[in-house]
């Protein structure tokens, strides 16, 4: 039995969201359904809007209502710092954490050669230009994840910046907390090992 047509729609809208196959797409689909219709409104409102209102931040790139973004225009920051970090919610991460009070730069993804995406795929061409123009800046801080794009990516830009004579730092890794070195794999040993600080 084929779905109505408007139900067979909102199946493949919500499959192209990513970790949703057909199975959870259809519960949704069929969730959406029942919802209050004022509810349906907010969702199709929410959803119109991050589309409409939200755009790149014409200094760090993270995703903003205003340009600049309220981090960019923030004098209380540390302006002398500026962490490279692949996607808008990880600014969010470190911003929820608190500690860290520095500027962003958003890449926007990762260098990744298999899926054909290279240095002027990602937000690294704007870095160069930001660095240029401000002589504030002291370090980057490197704050990828670490898979194998996010490595080579690191290490891009890392030998793209140090001719400027600016200090390069990647975030330090190793052992999470309660986690048994017999179960780590040789990386995590590895960067545990090279990472390691006085006590």
């Amino acid at each position: 039995m084929q779905y109505p047509l408007p139900i067979a729609r909102l199946i493949e809208s919500y499959m192209k969201l990513p970790g949703i196959g057909e199975k959870t797409a259809t519960r949704l689909a069929f969730y959406t359904l029942d919802m209050p219709e004022d509810d349906v409104e907010q969702f199709s409102q929410a959803l119109k809007d991050v589309k409409i209102l939200l755009h790149q931040c014409s200094i760090c790139g993270n995703i903003t209502e205003t340009d600049p973004c309220q981090i960019c225009r923030d004098s209380n920051r540390d302006h002398s710092t500026v962490m490279v970090v692949e996607q808008p919610k990880d600014v969010m991460a470190f911003e929820e954490m608190g500690e860290y009070d520095g500027m962003y730069h958003v890449l926007h993804g990762v260098l990744s050669p298999m899926e054909g995406i290279g240095p002027e795929d990602i937000n690294i061409k704007s870095l160069i230009t930001r660095l240029q123009k401000d002589d504030d800046i002291k370090e980057i801080i490197i704050a990828l994840n670490s898979t194998p794009e996010g490595e080579s990516t690191a290490m891009y830009i890392a030998k793209l910046l140090k001719p400027a004579g600016l200090k390069v730092t990647r975030l330090a890794s190793g052992l999470a907390v309660g986690t048994d070195i017999e179960y780590a794999n040789s990386i995590t040993l590895k960067r545990a090992v090279q990472g390691r600080i006085n006590l």
